[in-house]
């Protein structure tokens, strides 16, 4: 009988096996590094980063066993023991004994969160590296060494090194507050329930029904009613007389164009809130513009014009106002465009006996409009949440007594602020907070997205 010939091994094709199947092809080094964090690296000679996987692993579970268990079982009551005075029998008398604090359990176990996220990752990553080594094994090359790695980093990976630090900073200064300002919208934290004296607990959605249908619902909607006017009127009010102040300037044959040009533009090097107080002086019952009205005759020291204090007189000082620091912004954006404007289709059309309304109707503003597209959108979000001008000028004022912690002129921002530094009601000032997100970053994208769409048909 002819001797049956040996088959010749092939190397399992491993490049790019999905981290859910390579459990079931990789080799046993693999397997033990879904276990055994770093021990592929370990067993490969890359000792430095298999001590950093194993490290970060030991780590992070006996800190889970001393104190992440703890934290993150915190989050489900958000403390159970209320601090307050006990009598003691041994000495007689009453002692104060520490309770929980709610808002440093809240805090403590959505850092926990956090925490096990970025285990999670630094997991995949060692699951990652085992791989390369499996890969490498597979496919008979030398495997890298630290050297090797470390050029790689510096070579094609250097922007990720020079990210570590900044990203540890978002994550716990940015990310963090994000999650507890919205955690705190699904609790009872207000001035009935403050830390460390009281607990506060979790509510559900019970601060949205009371916001949109419920007792704060006759002081929300008002509110919001009138943010979005004022944000439409600042916007709109802003770009036309804008537009117009900049057709002006650049009228041909005007003289002194750069000294006009440069006056307006002094209003945006001054800081806006200097200006807003100038005009909060000014303005006051009391203030420079009441007094000449007086010396003309046209108002009495003892009925003055009530511009800031007035319900009405407020909202359009306050729109007039708006105008100092809008109006130039935009007439320094139009006269970049109207100098970059081609004149084909302007000397086109007088040639065809166009008026210059028509012109500027049918082609000059259309494309002032088309290029300031994004800027529009932008302003009208800034000005949803334009806390100076009305915070600085009126203080949200007049007072309202139908509403609750808020005056007449006060946007969703600034009633948020009172909610929260002056009433100290967290919960609705996060449930505000999460409506104005939504709401602004719905509006830009759906816009953007539209009018990114319109541009691209007109490109």
């Amino acid at each position: 009988m002819a001797k049956q010939q040996k088959t010749p091994k092939v190397k399992v094709p491993a490049l790019h096996v999905p981290l859910t199947k390579l459990f079931s092809v990789a080799d046993t080094d693999t397997k033990i590094s879904y276990f055994l964090m770093g021990f592929s690296n370990l067993k490969n000679k890359q000792i430095l980063k298999g001590l950093f996987f194993l490290l970060a692993e030991i780590g992070f579970f006996v800190w889970l066993g001393l104190n992440g268990l703890k934290m993150l079982a915190g989050l489900i009551t958000l403390g159970t023991k209320t601090s307050g005075e006990q009598y003691d029998a041994k000495q007689g008398i009453y002692v104060t004994v520490a309770g929980d604090n709610s808002m440093l359990i809240l805090l403590y176990g959505l850092a926990s969160i956090l925490l096990i996220a970025l285990f999670v990752y630094a997991y995949r990553v060692n699951l990652k590296s085992a791989r390369k080594i499996w890969e490498f094994k597979q496919e008979g090359k030398k495997l890298p060494t630290l050297k090797d790695d470390w050029n790689e980093l510096l070579d094609d990976r250097l922007h990720l090194l020079f990210m570590v630090v900044p990203m540890i900073g978002i994550i716990f200064f940015t990310v963090l507050p994000i999650f507890y300002m919205i955690s705190v919208a699904f609790t009872s934290y207000d001035h009935l329930h403050l830390p460390p004296g009281h607990l506060f607990h979790w509510v559900g959605f019970s601060n949205f029904s009371n916001i949109l249908s419920g007792p704060m619902a006759s002081t929300f909607f008002p509110v919001l009613g009138w943010t979005l006017i004022w944000a439409v009127l600042a916007t709109v009010s802003s770009f036309i007389l804008g537009v117009l102040l900049a057709m002006l300037i650049n009228t041909k044959g005007l003289k002194g164009q750069k000294f006009y040009r440069t006056i307006f533009i002094l209003t945006m090097a001054i800081p806006q809130f200097i200006s807003f107080l100038v005009w909060a002086n000014m303005l006051n019952d009391q203030g420079i513009i009441n007094r000449l009205l007086e010396s003309i005759g046209l108002v009495s020291a003892s009925n003055p014009i009530h511009f800031l204090t007035g319900s009405f007189a407020a909202k359009v000082t306050v729109l007039v106002v708006n105008l100092w620091v809008g109006m130039p912004a935009t007439m320094l954006v139009t006269t970049g465009i109207l100098q970059n404007l081609s004149q084909d289709q302007v000397e086109a059309a007088q040639m065809d006996g166009a008026t210059k309304f028509q012109i500027f109707k049918n082609i000059t503003f259309p494309q002032i409009l088309f290029v300031m597209a994004p800027s529009l959108i932008q302003q009208f979000i800034g000005n949803i949440n334009n806390f100076n001008v009305i915070f600085l000028l009126t203080g949200g004022g007049p007072a309202n007594s139908d509403f609750y912690r808020a005056g007449h002129t006060d946007l969703l921002v600034t009633w948020l602020y009172n909610l929260t530094l002056n009433s100290q009601d967290y919960n609705i000032a996060s449930v505000i907070g999460i409506i104005i997100f939504i709401f602004s970053a719905g509006f830009s994208l759906l816009m953007f997205k539209r009018v990114n769409k319109l541009q691209g048909v007109n490109g």
